[in-house]
């Protein structure tokens, strides 16, 4: 993975999107940055200085050498870019004006600067061969060259979805909410128009509303809520506005069913709410649009088993010659 640019946040305008590319065009890794994040590195960077940042899990971190910066990231590959490429790419980012940053030798703070594992002799590049393909890297960051996919994981992810109506307080970081929001960004969609729009509410005043405009059901009020709308004017198709409308129902379901378990991927659970007063939701939104579904995301507080559904021979119909 190679380091490629440094865009806004799906979800945040104070933060960033930090994104690697890979050999082709779908092959993508990112790093999201809050605000006090993305700050930090700026004050690190725009003095020309070593050192180090602390990501808000607590676990992954980014070390500024003056090569070579490292992302050491929890339960994801290491990401690395060259450290004046990176300067210049964050600066230009944040708006801050900045001098061309000359090569220069100086001693490392953070030594080594590729990573070594050292709880055996193995070479890096051997034991990160050996390390375990990720779920998340493998289905979310879609590195699929030279890895495979075990159907026994995706199917795994759809059979252990569970829909939870009690979350704990636990906080879903940044960058799994990212996640969840790119999936439902490259969900599919009639014509690849997008006949939808999503609401990220933050607002504690919003989602205790929306509490009742969900049927008093309390469990709307989730650490992460999501509404799902469907927007038609964006599918440009000649249809009539009853078909029109209708596609832009299936993006929207579309778009929150992709999230729904990419938020399962990420060891997270979720319910889907579609018993919802429409007038209501608009007003809380602040829109016209039609809302379809509610989705409310979060950490378990029990996590449950597997729930067994009816027989396939009493679900599917099949139509022979």
């Amino acid at each position: 993975m190679v380091f490629s640019k440094v865009e806004p946040s799906y979800f945040s305008k104070d933060g960033c999107r930090i994104i690697w590319s890979g050999i082709d065009e779908d092959d993508i890794d990112t790093v999201v940055l809050n605000k006090d994040e993305l700050d930090q590195l700026v004050e690190i960077l725009k003095n020309n200085n070593v050192g180090k940042v602390e990501l808000e899990d607590n676990f992954s971190e980014i070390l500024i050498n003056s090569d070579v910066v490292q992302f050491r990231l929890k339960d994801r590959d290491q990401l690395e870019a060259n450290t004046r490429e990176f300067r210049e790419k964050i600066l230009e980012y944040a708006k801050i004006p900045h001098d061309p940053l000359y090569v220069q030798v100086f001693p490392k703070e953070f030594y080594p600067s590729v990573w070594i594992q050292k709880d055996d002799d193995a070479k890096p590049s051997e034991k990160k061969s050996q390390k375990p393909t990720s779920l998340l890297n493998a289905i979310l960051s879609n590195k699929t060259k030279g890895t495979e996919i075990s159907e026994s994981d995706i199917f795994r992810i759809i059979s252990t979805r569970r829909s939870t109506r009690k979350f704990s307080k636990t906080k879903v970081e940044d960058w799994k909410i990212e996640k969840i929001l790119a999936a439902a960004d490259t969900a599919p969609s009639a014509g690849n128009f997008q006949g939808l729009e999503v609401f990220y509410v933050k607002s504690k005043k919003a989602k205790e509303a929306l509490v009742e405009a969900a049927n008093r059901q309390p469990f709307v009020n989730a650490p992460l809520v999501l509404v799902f709308c469907m927007n038609p004017s964006r599918v440009k198709m000649n249809f009539s506005p009853e078909m029109l409308a209708k596609f832009s129902l299936q993006d929207a379901t579309l778009a929150a069913s992709y999230s729904q378990l990419v938020a399962t991927a990420l060891g997270l659970s979720s319910i889907w709410i579609g018993m919802i007063d429409e007038d209501k939701v608009k007003q809380v939104l602040g829109t016209d649009l039609r809302p379809s579904s509610i989705l409310c995301i979060g950490y378990p507080d029990i996590r449950k088993s597997p729930k067994s559904r009816r027989k396939l021979k009493d679900l599917i119909h099949v139509l022979e010659d």
